[in-house]
């Protein structure tokens, strides 16, 4: 492997990068972290900061020369149009934008935070705030100091305290004690001897017993060591004020001393110490206030310096990693557009170019290993193509003369050939000019036939009878459509047209006397009860005419209108019917949602299948298809309402209505199910034939009308048993993905 000579100089560079970085960050974290253990303690240590500071000075004019050496060096390149500079150009100005601008923003929002902040650390309120919690700690120390100097004055001139301090009468003394504390409001009392000893105390305990009977004798002596003053004394987090005076007793002999003590509350000397402690930092940083400024201005500024510094020497080193690959490459092409394949591209890229480059090279060896395989074909394919000729041409007399129309479709969809017979079914001289499906067919007819087009490309071939525009006439054409694959790779269609005008003329002759030999007779049935409960109603009421109406007369007269009514109704449906499945009106398809349209079925019987349970499973995100949805709705319903029907005599009584997408056929599946008794297997042959039905008063009709509308959507319908008991019907629709359009919901 080859060694990149840029290699050290990078490494270098950002070996340096990082020095820079944690010089950057000891300098500042000493400036605005006020770090204790890298402030200077000696000359030394100052010499050796100093050093520090010059080195990162030094390091950013060095690194600040370097890009300008590069940005001098990139604007030469695009001043000589080299390749890669503008690239480079751009790179440069777009990582200096995207940091300039929030980076300018951020200096310019830190600053002013930065300024207002100081300003309100050294404001008037904190000053004040300050100085007043100095006072208060001050004066709490005073009033202690007071409160013992008081008490001890007073006992001192208590005489009952002195009798009981000359009687050595410890219980009153106790007791005496405990009212002066209570009285006074201190937190302790005590009683010395003469020669210090302690005799009595009340309140809360006290340190600093042994002290104070070292000081009594001094003030009895006269030296009154406690009286210059009050004696402090500290015990865990409690501070003790202790205030002396000597007890005269009879004829002026000294009885012994009291001791008044008060307590500071816990921790309030420590306080008061801490907010001295901090008064004073806080004057020396207030007189410092605008080098803090200065200090934190700087920091900003080098930060936003060393920002775009390494926004820019990024953006080159990136640039450096595409351009330096792509010229390779461009050298390259050149050369493999001049035919020397055999030239390989030796840079070093990262992965992505890299794997470009390995790509690049593998093409070349490859087209260098086609191009002699191409050489050794060429032979062979010229003898191939004799025989394909002579093949073609045996085919092409086949074609002249076989009876149907026979159309070749290359893979694009555009038409290579057309034999005599289209011809004739078109009855025009212009065909063989034909180049593609509209210049052909109507507009309509294009659209039909690209649809099929597609539903051969999935399901190999596909037939269907269509009512093409020949021009002069419309005539029912069946038309096949066959895609040719080699290798599963598509290279074209085959259609065949095949005439049927005279064939289904005969077979709608054939068909309509059916249909009326039909109608007569369902027609003519219901008039015989008709006209027997007219004719009898007609004769109750002549020989009741006399006579007044009785219960059995009236009875009869209902029960011979109720006849009529419902006879009248059963011909009035099979007429319904009967004109729907004759005048069934062209179905108008647009984009839509089969679960939807489902849906709207389902509505139809809400409240209406008593007793039944109804099962729904619609498929999540179906695909949309070309359907019309009120006849797409009236299958549906036409199927929901034969299931149910079919129900009538079975237990459990269940329906399941599902919808599914099949992804390898790109069909969407309606089910309509039943847990009823079945359909005969050879029922379903005739199962959608007009008036075939199973059911003893079915019209045949239903089923007829479901599959014209499914066939008239270009999809299909069958019939299956379900498991384990009843029907299942399944109606299969052609996704359509069209480029726009708007999905009917």
């Amino acid at each position: 492997m080859e060694s990149n000579p840029h290699r050290p100089r990078k490494t270098l560079l950002i070996f340096l990068l990082g020095v820079v970085v944690a010089l950057f960050f000891l300098a500042w974290s000493q400036a605005s972290l006020n770090l204790s253990f890298i402030r200077p303690q000696s000359a030394a240590e100052t010499i050796a900061l100093l050093a520090v500071s010059a080195l990162i000075f030094l390091a950013f004019v060095i690194f600040a020369l370097i890009l300008l050496r590069i940005l001098l060096k990139l604007y030469v390149e695009r001043r000589q149009a080299q390749l890669g500079s503008r690239f480079k150009t751009k790179m440069v100005a777009a990582f200096l934008g995207l940091s300039l601008v929030p980076v300018c923003f951020l200096f310019a929002f830190a600053y002013g935070l930065l300024n207002r902040s100081i300003d309100k650390w050294f404001g008037i309120p904190f000053d004040v705030v300050r100085k007043d919690a100095t006072a208060i700690a001050q004066q709490l120390e005073s009033d202690a100091r007071e409160s013992a100097v008081r008490g001890a004055s007073q006992l001192s001139e208590d005489k009952g305290l002195a009798r009981d301090m000359a009687r050595r009468d410890i219980p009153s003394i106790e007791s005496r004690l405990a009212r002066q504390v209570s009285d006074l409001d201190l937190a302790s009392a005590a009683c010395f001897d003469a020669h210090g000893r302690l005799l009595a105390r009340a309140g809360v305990p006290f340190p600093g017993v042994d002290v104070i009977a070292r000081a009594l004798p001094d003030l009895a002596s006269g030296q009154e060591i406690l009286a210059r003053g009050p004696l402090v004394l500290h015990a865990a987090d409690s501070t003790f004020i202790l205030a002396a005076r000597p007890l005269a007793g009879p004829r002026a002999r000294n009885a012994g001393s009291v001791v008044s003590i008060t307590s500071l509350p816990p921790g309030i000397e420590q306080m008061a110490a801490e907010i001295q402690r901090e008064s004073e930092k806080y004057d020396h940083l207030s007189r410092e206030r605008r080098a803090v400024k200065r200090t934190y201005f700087s920091v900003l500024a080098l930060l936003t310096l060393l920002i775009l510094f390494v926004a820019a020497w990024l953006s080159l080193f990136l640039s450096k990693q595409v351009t330096v690959p792509i010229q390779a490459l461009i050298e390259a092409t050149h050369e493999v557009s001049k035919g020397n394949l055999e030239f390989r591209v030796s840079a070093r890229a990262d992965v992505e170019l890299g794997s470009l480059i390995h790509s690049f090279n593998e093409m070349t060896r490859q087209l260098l290993e086609n191009r002699r395989a191409i050489e050794q074909a060429a032979q062979a394919l010229q003898g191939a193509n004799r025989e394909l000729e002579k093949r073609g041409n045996t085919m092409e007399a086949i074609l002249q003369n076989i009876p149907t129309g026979v159309i070749f479709f290359d893979a694009k969809k555009q038409i290579t050939q057309i034999n005599a017979t289209v011809e004739r079914i078109f009855g025009r001289k212009d065909v063989q000019s034909a180049r593609s499906l509209t210049d052909l067919f109507s507009a309509e007819d294009a659209r039909e036939i690209a649809r099929l087009f597609r539903r051969a490309e999935r399901q190999g071939v596909v037939t269907r009878q269509m009512d093409l525009d020949l021009g002069t006439r419309r005539a029912a054409v069946a038309v096949t459509l066959s895609s040719i694959r080699t290798n599963h790779l598509m290279v074209g269609s085959v259609m065949v047209l095949e005439d049927l005008s005279e064939l289904l003329r005969a077979q709608k002759a054939a068909a309509w006397q059916e249909v009326a030999q039909r109608i007569c007779h369902e027609i003519k049935n219901p008039l015989t009860p008709i006209q027997l409960s007219s004719e009898r109603i007609l004769r109750l009421a002549e020989r009741e005419a006399t006579r007044s109406h009785s219960l059995e007369w009236l009875g009869t007269v209902a029960q011979s209108a109720s006849l009529i009514a419902r006879e009248v109704a059963t011909l009035k449906t099979l007429v319904d019917e009967f004109s729907d499945f004759a005048r069934f009106p062209s179905s108008k398809p647009v984009l839509s949602n089969l679960n939807f349209i489902v849906e709207k079925a389902l509505i139809v019987f809400d409240g209406r299948l008593e007793g039944i349970e109804v099962h729904r499973d619609l498929a999540f995100d179906l695909p949309p298809v070309q359907a019309d949805p009120d006849q797409m709705k009236r299958a549906v319903v036409n199927l929901i309402d034969n299931a149910a029907e079919a129900l009538e005599q079975s237990v459990p009584k269940e329906i399941w209505v599902s919808t599914q997408f099949d992804p390898e056929r790109e069909v969407i599946e309606v089910v309509v199910a039943d847990s009823g008794p079945g359909i005969l297997e050879e029922a379903k042959e005739k199962l959608f034939l007009p008036y075939f039905s199973t059911k003893a008063r079915g019209t045949g009709l239903g089923l007829a009308i479901v599959s014209r509308i499914v066939t008239e959507h270009h999809g299909g319908i069958r019939v299956e048993e379900n498991r384990p008991t009843g029907t299942k019907f399944i109606i299969e629709l052609p996704v359509e993905r069209p480029v726009a359009a708007s999905v009917e919901t």
